[in-house]
């Protein structure tokens, strides 16, 4: 049965646990539907009271592999939907009147989104484009007037009045984010995808993975629309990342910024990130001391922020994972990186330290796609931070999970006909409720490189380096220049746990400080060294 029968969701009353330093509660998830509502994934969405509005993504499930039906423009999402969570009532609205440059947009996948106040502005995107007669990464950032585009939806009256758009190969981007610190927006990660999608890297396609953070500022007065002061930061290994998730932050000393979670893939092999990178107004910094091992694709999630403990909460709803843990607690490596049904949170404390738990299970093998939004009441700390102290002794609606994929099994990829997989079409409410919780399993990260030294430091044309591996492993070197660009890159055989010594030649590099990063495909070492 591909839909779950409303009444057997009813009767999933499970809750999932959170224990915070100034108080107990549990985030319970109640299922329910919307007459009309038609499953969507990978989407953009923007509010207005407590109407939210839905745009873009697809009504499919997984991509399928072959490349002439993988993201097949009748999977594509033609209309805008309206939805009220409170009173159940759904609108929705065909594109087909729109203009060409906005309506092709309009249906692509896994755009960038970020609402500030009246307007939602959408970059980039994934689909086909009739116009260019092939699957392209839109090359455009849309302001939409969110309030006035669902009154107009709800009322049946046009919608292209509230539709403007800026042409600039800058948000060529597709499977990043876009958030904003102060006045500034940040464009992270993403990739440019242009052709039918391959898995075996056949001439259907070609990628670029954007390897950056993008800064800019957008001068906006409801009529013209224009970008001002870009900037790019650019790391090729770190910021390698596609389709995750990143959550705005509040910092152990009270800074405000980003985290950027997982991802994929690797630069050196196609498995997830576990490392993080956050992203901060002047700097980002990559924490290679934290591996997150559950919940790695982009899925619904949530921040939550206790001031009084200084306790930072990101919690991540199912997607699809390469670790996950069974029902005794261990933790289970697949690298065919299969769906999940894990609620996870990652904990950042006030000596900056970071711990991950399994806190729940969504009731099947969903959340890839999928998007967690505040309800509009629910009390916060800064955009897009819940604030967990000013929330009630009393259970309260803090908002709602919204569409993603549904899988049938955890690993549907290389048998994927699309009959495995379909856009969720249930919802659940997302409440927050004072409760005695128990405990719940920790992820423990297992080490296996240290001691990392490189010596002679500084080096001429070669250096060695020192480490000790716990145990067996096959490990990748990089060296990287200051502006973050790969200069270097070493592929070893495995080598025996001890003591061990690679030889590293560094042959026509300039003068200057070069970044040599460690890793065993889990874990990464970072070392600095001068090059005379």
């Amino acid at each position: 049965m591909k839909r779950f029968g409303l009444s057997l969701l009813l009767s999933l009353a499970f809750f999932v646990h959170a224990l915070y330093a100034q108080q107990q509660f549990s985030l319970q998830l109640h299922p329910f539907t919307i007459d009309g509502f038609t499953g969507i994934q990978s989407f953009a969405y923007g509010q207005h009271g407590p109407y939210i509005l839905l745009l873009g993504g697809r009504t499919d499930g997984l991509h399928r592999r072959q490349p002439f039906a993988s993201f097949s423009p009748s999977g594509n999402n033609a209309f805008i939907q309206v939805v009220n969570p409170e009173s159940r009532e759904h609108w929705s609205v065909s594109i087909d009147g729109l203009p060409a440059v906005i309506r092709e947009q309009l249906q692509s996948t896994n755009m960038e989104f970020y609402q500030e106040g009246a307007f939602l502005y959408l970059v980039g995107g994934y689909g086909y484009s009739p116009t260019a007669g092939d699957h392209i990464t839109h090359n455009r950032l849309t302001a939409v007037e969110a309030g006035a585009l669902i009154d107009a939806i709800i009322e049946g009256r046009e919608i292209t009045p509230y539709f403007r758009q800026v042409t600039d190969n800058y948000f060529a981007v597709t499977g990043g984010y876009l958030e904003k610190i102060g006045d500034t927006f940040y464009l992270i990660g993403g990739q440019r995808f242009t052709g039918r999608y391959n898995p075996h890297d056949g001439p259907s396609f070609v990628q670029e993975y954007t390897n950056q953070i993008r800064k800019f500022r957008l001068i906006d007065d409801g009529t013209t629309l224009s970008v001002v002061d870009k900037e790019v930061v650019t790391d090729e290994l770190n910021l390698h990342r596609r389709d995750y998730n990143v959550l705005p932050q509040a910092f152990p000393d009270g800074a405000l910024g980003l985290t950027a979670f997982s991802g994929v893939f690797q630069h050196n092999q196609d498995l997830p990130f576990l490392n993080s990178v956050d992203i901060f107004p002047s700097r980002y910094s990559v924490n290679n001391d934290f591996q997150q091992y559950l919940n790695h694709y982009h899925c619904g999630s949530a921040a939550l922020y206790d001031a009084a403990g200084n306790k930072m909460h990101s919690i991540f709803f199912g997607g699809i994972s390469q670790f996950f843990l069974d029902e005794n607690g261990v933790l289970i490596q697949d690298d065919d990186v299969p769906f999940v049904s894990t609620i996870g949170r990652v904990t950042r404390s006030a000596d900056g330290s970071m711990v991950e738990q399994k806190i729940g299970e969504l009731p099947t093998l969903l959340g890839a796609g999928s998007e967690f939004v505040i309800h509009p009441e629910t009390p916060q700390y800064a955009p897009g931070i819940i604030d967990i102290n000013s929330l009630p002794d009393s259970t309260m609606l803090i908002g709602y999970l919204i569409g993603g994929i549904v899988s049938t099994q955890p690993n549907i990829f290389f048998i994927n006909n699309g009959a495995q997989s379909w856009a969720q079409t249930t919802l659940f409410e997302v409440y927050y409720a004072p409760q005695e919780v128990s405990s719940y399993p920790t992820v423990e990260a297992a080490s296996r490189l240290s001691g990392l030294k490189a010596f002679p430091n500084p080096a001429n044309d070669k250096a060695s380096l020192a480490l000790t591996l716990a145990e067996a492993a096959a490990l990748a070197v990089v060296v990287q220049d200051t502006n973050g660009r790969i200069v270097l890159e070493r592929q070893l055989p495995a080598m025996a746990a001890g003591a061990q010594e690679i030889l590293l030649e560094l042959p026509e590099l300039l003068p200057g400080i070069y970044i040599i990063t460690v890793s065993d495909g889990r874990e990464q070492k970072v070392i600095r060294i001068f090059v005379e």
